[in-house]
């Protein structure tokens, strides 16, 4: 899998919560050639199945999502734009920032900031609310009013790039990241005769409330699941034991959230392969789409398998190639039927 061209392309789309067609066609593309049928769900999610071929196979769901936070236009100030996050956006990323407002074609936009020459010193020390910001976009009242309605989505402007020999930086690898990872455990399949009939979802809305995965779920109704995404990864000011090493392995959750089984096959398939892998204590909600898909219809037993990132909702956004490699080898051992357990038992 080349990872920096795979998510070069995912991450170059804007797909904003509630906003994600671009990227869900995109997906889409990518998933035809890997699997049985691909098709889209009423919420905009993409889900792709292949079939074991075996009459009432269980169904193993493997979750990613496709959305990224964003912001979404509520008025017009003098031909500047007004806005509210779409997800969990830090308000101290936004001054000076470059974002992509979503029209037709595209509106390029900064952030507006004053520079610090006319800054206080007590200005420059504290964080403007969302509610303060401005959108420059360089048009009149009129033309901003005429180019830009109420409710138009926006992103921060930016794709995917290396950093350094192993990572790879940019906007939106929460969680386009963790669908490569999908991508690349189909394509490890791709020879191997499953025992299950093995569904891979991009799903939508994840950044707001989930509800690409708990439709999804509730109409795939699997039997297992896995749900990829990003956790903390470490950084010079971040806390030792509330993050995870980039490039030290897959990060498995452990907690309510998390089957137990499904944690006892993931960390024997990690040591039958000499894949490091790190633990996660998950204490409460795991802040995933796993959260919900556990408890869809009568409940399925969930895992969750993190990679991770610094600098989580930014548009810098970090991640190791080597443990996206790792992480999609540890989901496609444990999906093939030498490492998975029989769901009967």
């Amino acid at each position: 899998m080349n990872y920096e061209e795979i998510l070069g392309r995912l991450c170059a789309l804007s797909g904003p919560s509630g906003f994600e067609e671009k990227v869900a066609q995109a997906a889409e593309e990518l998933l035809r050639p890997l699997v049985d049928e691909v098709y889209t769900t009423r919420l905009g999610s993409v889900v792709g199945v292949r079939r074991c071929g075996r009459e009432n196979a269980h169904k193993l769901l493997l979750d990613a999502h496709l959305d990224e936070i964003g912001f979404i236009v509520t008025g017009h100030d003098e031909g500047f734009l007004r806005f509210a996050p779409l997800g969990g956006v830090d308000p101290r990323m936004l001054p000076d920032r470059e974002v992509v407002v979503l029209t037709d074609p595209p509106v390029h936009g900064v952030v507006a900031c004053l520079p610090p020459h006319v800054q206080t010193a007590e200005d420059m020390g504290k964080s403007l609310p969302i509610k303060e910001l401005f959108i420059d976009v360089g048009l009149s009242q009129e033309e901003a009013e005429r180019r830009i309605p109420i409710g138009t989505p926006a992103t921060y402007r930016g794709g995917c790039a290396p950093l350094g020999e192993d990572l790879l930086c940019g906007k939106a690898l929460d969680d386009r990241a963790g669908f490569a990872v999908l991508l690349d455990v189909l394509e490890r399949l791709r020879e191997k005769e499953l025992g299950v009939d093995l569904y891979v979802l991009g799903s939508t809305q994840e950044e707001t409330h989930s509800t690409g995965a708990i439709t999804a779920a509730y109409e795939i109704a699997p039997d297992r699941c896995v749900a990829v995404d990003v956790t903390h990864g470490d950084s010079p000011d971040s806390s030792k034991n509330e993050t995870f090493k980039l490039g030290g392995g897959p990060v498995i959750g452990v907690g309510p959230n998390c089957d137990g089984l499904a944690v006892f096959y993931l960390r024997e398939a990690a040591k039958q392969l000499e894949i490091p892998v790190q633990i996660e204590v998950m204490s409460g909600s795991s802040g995933t789409n796993a959260w919900p898909i556990q408890v869809s219809r009568e409940g399925v037993a969930t895992a969750v398998v993190s990679i991770p990132e610094r600098y989580m909702h930014t548009p810098v956004e970090v991640v190791s190639r080597t443990d996206l490699e790792n992480t999609a080898r540890l989901l496609a051992s444990y999906i093939a039927d030498d490492i998975i357990p029989d769901m009967e038992d």
